[in-house]
Order: C-alpha cells, then structure tokens, then sequence
C-alpha cells in the first residue's frame, strides 16, 4: 500500500507498479452507469476516446430506478434528439417496449411527445449489450471514493479498494447515490437506492475544493403484485395503433396489436384520511427530509396536502414488463410508514386486496448546483472534470441522459484538443435544459416541459433528426447509415412538396372537400393550397383525391408527415426563425470574463450578484439568467456601445 498526498489530499493506493499494469491510462472516465453514465460512456467510446465506465454494481447498469418508461411531455423530444445525434437511448427504448403512445396528438405538432412503456429488465439488459458491443469501453465494478485532482485540473479517481485509475477527463454522473439517505415513516437509512449502499466521500472533497453542495429528494411509489389487483375496476388504456418510436434507424418496432395495456385508477377521500393519519410520521412533514423535492411530481401526502380541495387523483396502473407480475403504481409516490400506505393502497378501487412487493420511500442526496457549471457541463473550478444528471438537480432518465451524451462529447472534444459543441435554445430541447441549469440553476429537482422552450414549434419531435443528424455525423458519433437516412427523408419531404405545389385539383374533389367540412372549390387549386385549409389532412387528400394517390405512391407516411407539417405550419416556423435571428443579435456581444459588474452601479444589486457569479460569456446568455431584468440588459448594452 502507498500514501500519495494530491492537493492536501491524503490518499491510500495499491503499488503503482501493479496499477499500471491493471488499468491503463484512460482518455475519459464514467463514474456511475445510470442514464447519463451510458450515454456519455458511448458518446466518448463512439468518437474515438479509450473510456472506463465505473460503477457499484454491474448488475444495475441502466437500472430504470423509479417508473418503466421513457419519453412523455418534452422528454420524448429529448430522446428523440439523442438518437438523432447518435446516443443509444430511443434504440434501447425502442428494443424494450411493452407499450407506444404519443402523447398530446390532439394539440399542435410542437406539442406531439412520443412515450413508451418499457420493460425494465430487458432495457436494461440491452443497454448493457449495447455497451459491452462499443469499442474502447471498459468496465470497473467499485465505489468511486475520491478524485485525484492536482494544479486544478482532474487527473483520475480513486475506488473504495483503493486503487487509482488515471483518467485526462472524469464525468461524474452520480445519480442519488451521493450521501444518499432512504426515508420510510420514521426509519432512515442510508442508501442510493432501495437495497444498494450510498457512495461517501466526493461530496466531502468537491466541497475542499471550493464547490457549493446541497440536498434535494426524490421519491418512488411502492410496487405491487398484479395477481392481487382487480383490474376490472380500473379504465383500461391502450397503446396507439401505430407505433412511430424513438430511433430515426430501422429498428424493429413492437407491434400494435402486442402491445401490452395499462389502467387508471384514482384514489379518493377515504384513502386521504388514512394517508393524513401518517403525516406526524412523515419525514418530509417532521422535518427529517431537508432537500427540496419535485414541484411537477409531488408524493401522494403532498399531493393531498397543496390540493386539499380535490376529492381524487389518478393513478395510473404500469406493468414493469413482459414477463412478471410487478406493478408500478404511478402518481402514488410516498415516504409515509408502510402500514399506511398500505392501508389507504387498499381502499383504492381494484386495490382492495393487493399485495406488496416493496414499499415506497423517499431518497435525499447531494447535489451540486448547476451554476458551477460551463455550456460544455465541464466545471468552472476544476478543468477536464463534468458533471451529468442528478449531481446537477435533474429528475428524470431523459434529462439525465441528454446531460451525459453532451458531458462525453465534450470531455472526449476536450482530451483531442477540439473545440467544445455548445447546443443553443434554439437548436434543442437538450440546449434549453442546460441553458435554463446553468443560467438560472435550481433549488428542486428540475423536469423539462415544452413550455420551458420558445422554440418549441422548431423543436419538435418529428424532425429531430433533420436538426441534429448533420451535426452528430460531423462529431463521428452519428454513423454513416443515420447521416444517410436522415439525408433521404429530407430529399423525400422536399419533392412530396414540390409536387403538391404543382398538383391541380379541381371541383371534381368538391364531395370529399365538403364532406370534410370545408367550402367546395369553385375553380382549380393546387393541392398545397387545400391542405392548408383546417380539418384537412395529407391522408384525407390521398384518400379523396385518387390522382393524388397515384401520384405520392407507397411514400413513407412519416415523410408525408413531416411535409404537411412543413406546408401547414409555414407561417408560425417562419416567425420563430425570425425570433431566432433577433435573439441571435444578443448572443454576438461578447463580455469579457474580467468585466466588473460592481462599477455599474446603476444595475440591480441582485443582476450584479448574479452576472458576477455566473460571468455570462455573452449578452444573450446575460439576459436569460434569472434575476437579470431588461433594464439591466439595457444599461448592460449602454456600457457596451450599443
């Protein structure tokens, strides 16, 4: 055993001798195998850096942790953007899905959200597949305890066994698991999950080093044995009829008609007077739970507590897979005692006699937030060192996994000496995430919604690809088959456009125009124009107009899509463009890192505080950090000339 001292930190390490022979130096280093772990473990290895993936378990590598799905409201846009840049998470998704649905279809495109219901041992065995198939990808089972930092830039880590992996770029990607203590009623524990110890010692030494940590929770609902649940008393929902996915690559979707259902069911007073009687052993309402929990997916008791004029709130009844019996009861997330969550379980309808497998519990932990942060998730303290997922004050797979797709390209760009990719709010879902983290940071766990994007008609779900593709192409992350494929549906969308620019329809159309509720054509047209008309459709011009079928042919439908939303939608795409460049006018005034806010003294004591802190790059990034108004935007533009 040696003794090593790194920057005042005293560290236990077996022969150096040894360890140069057991573990090579690395180009990056993963510490954990979460979302964010895989994804930025693949991203590296994809692009050409040697990387070691460390993490507790190798048995619980993408381990679906709280609800067996991916996707919903703006995080399908998320994992449709990682697959169009290359990452593995729509291709997992896709390969494990039990059920299909897109979300919001009866609002505008913008607001279209894919979600699928997963099984979750088979996503997580075909992550680990997935992973184990990537060149330059090693793995390492053991706690990270410690990192070895010296003169202020990362220089690898250190295992709970003491040994030392030398690394030139380290993503940590945490999860729950730092400090991690498990509430249930009265008893605590410490724990990352249910049933897997904690990791110590990163937070105590990131805090050494000069960084700000704090607490937050999370929660988890209890699961159920389906063979006790009455589910003729529960609304049965299905999965849709067609199944579109995540992945933009030809991977084989499940069918319609095998897909598995869910139901909905809802609680009532009954069961929140027996929640209510466990509150003086809640946790969170004792005070034992000091970190902030999600605002958008509160526990049951907070449910009842900040809604107490609703008399219900719905479930939603999710198989945990294709081949077992446990249920995940979604919407029914608590810390209270077992006895009382099993209790009120019970008086909910097709509940009265179930079973439980585990009880649900609230988990607190470290995080770090995410002001500390560059655009490339590289810390501002310590160089070559990335933070994704959790650590940053995310909830959510999706949010975690587009954080460690952009840690790995960037420490992989990092170590080859190439410039950082730096996605804008106007490119991706994924650039608002980390533009609303660093900006503005969070004090609770932060969820992405379409309404956080105000580009959200630019970034939608269904041309992820045509946005993104291009750029994990250039980046030797996205392969030549996606490139390709991306390049042919854009090819494809132009002519279906072109040919319904030139294509005449005349009164002849008139019986299937007005059986659509729209005026009849009292001379010819262009088939571009009536599909501009509300209530009308490219399948229903197809189906009504039998020229125009003949025309268009056996075209893929997610083209003919793509182009009618294209065609439809022109005019709102074209303002949000116009938006784009105006905002972009901002992002060209660049401040200098050493400007000192406190001689404007005209600007707001709060925006000084803040510009100072955070030292925005630009005047854009400037105007978008909370707590900075106009005004201070304004004087900020005065000083600078313009």
């Amino acid at each position: 055993m040696t003794t090593i001292i790194i920057d005042g930190f005293v560290i236990d390490i077996v022969s150096p001798a040894y360890l140069c022979r057991m573990f090579p130096e690395y180009d990056v280093i993963v510490v954990g195998a979460g979302h964010a772990g895989c994804e930025a473990a693949a991203a590296a290895a994809n692009m050409g850096a040697k990387v070691m993936l460390v993490t507790m378990n190798m048995q619980t590598i993408a381990q679906m942790s709280c609800n067996p799905a991916m996707g919903g409201i703006a995080k399908g846009q998320i994992v449709r953007e990682i697959d169009a840049l290359g990452g593995y998470s729509g291709i997992v998704s896709d390969k494990s899905t039990i059920q299909f649905r897109m979300l919001n279809k009866s609002k505008g495109p913008g607001m279209w959200s894919p979600r699928t219901q997963n099984d979750r041992m088979l996503f997580a065995n075909t992550w680990r597949e997935m992973l184990e198939q990537t060149p330059n990808i090693d793995f390492w089972q053991d706690m990270v305890k410690g990192l070895i930092v010296s003169r202020g830039t990362v220089q690898g880590v250190v295992t709970g066994m003491g040994q030392e992996i030398r690394g030139k770029a380290v993503v940590l990607t945490n999860g729950t698991f730092l400090n991690g203590v498990i509430h249930v009623g009265e008893k605590q524990f410490g724990g990352g999950r249910m049933g897997e110890k904690g990791a110590t010692g990163i937070t105590e030494q990131l805090v050494e080093l000069g960084f700000e940590a704090a607490r937050l929770k999370t929660g988890t609902p209890p699961r159920i044995d389906g063979r006790s649940l009455d589910y003729s008393k529960m609304e049965v929902q299905n999965g849709d009829e067609e199944v579109v996915g995540f992945s933009y690559l030809p991977v084989e979707k499940i069918k319609p008609q095998s897909q598995r259902c869910c139901w909905i069911t809802y609680t009532n007073q009954e069961v929140h007077d027996i929640l209510k009687t466990g509150f003086e052993q809640s946790p969170m309402y004792q005070g034992r739970i000091k970190g902030s929990g999600p605002r958008y997916c509160p526990s049951i008791e907070d449910k009842i507590s900040r809604f107490a004029e609703r008399e219900r709130h719905q479930l939603f009844v999710e198989p945990e897979g294709w081949n077992t019996v446990e249920i995940y009861v979604n919407g029914f997330s608590t810390s209270l005692p077992e006895d009382v969550q099993y209790k009120a379980l019970r008086t909910v309808p097709g509940f009265e006699n179930c079973k439980f497998f585990r009880p649900g519990y609230a988990i607190e932990y470290d995080y770090f937030p995410p002001t500390q942060l560059k655009f490339t998730l590289e810390t501002r303290l310590v160089r070559n060192l990335f933070f994704a997922g959790q650590i940053n004050g995310t909830t959510g797979y999706e949010e975690a996994a587009c954080q460690g797709l952009m840690a790995g390209i960037n420490a992989a760009r990092n170590v080859m000496d190439k410039e950082p990719v730096i996605l804008k709010r106007s490119d991706a879902y994924i650039g608002v995430l980390i533009d609303d983290l660093i900006n503005k940071g969070t004090d609770e766990p932060y969820r992405m919604f379409t309404s956080r994007a105000e580009f959200r008609t630019l970034l939608r779900q269904d041309n992820a690809d045509l946005r993104l593709t291009g750029l994990g192409y250039e980046l030797g992350l996205a392969t030549e088959e996606r490139y390709r494929l991306m390049k042919e549906k854009e090819k494809k969308v132009a002519e279906i456009k072109r040919l319904l620019a030139d294509f005449p329809v005349d009164t002849s159309a008139n019986d299937f125009i007005t059986a659509k509720g729209s005026a009849a054509l009292n001379e010819k047209t262009r088939a571009m124009k009536l599909l501009l008309r509300p209530g009308i459709g490219i399948k229903d011009m197809i189906e009504g107009i039998p020229n125009l079928a003949a025309a268009i042919g056996d075209t893929d439908p997610l083209v003919l899509e793509q182009a009618e939303i294209q065609i439809k939608y022109d005019v709102y795409l074209e303002k949000e463009r116009e938006l784009v460049n105006k905002m972009a006018s901002l992002e060209d005034l660049i401040i200098p890192q050493s400007f000192n806010y406190d001689k404007l003294t005209a600007l707001s004591a709060e925006a000084r505080q803040k510009l100072t802190k955070i030292k925005p790059a630009t005047l854009g990034q400037a105007s978008r950090i909370s707590g900075v108004n106009p005004s201070d935007v304004q004087i900020l533009m005065v000083y600078m000339g313009r």
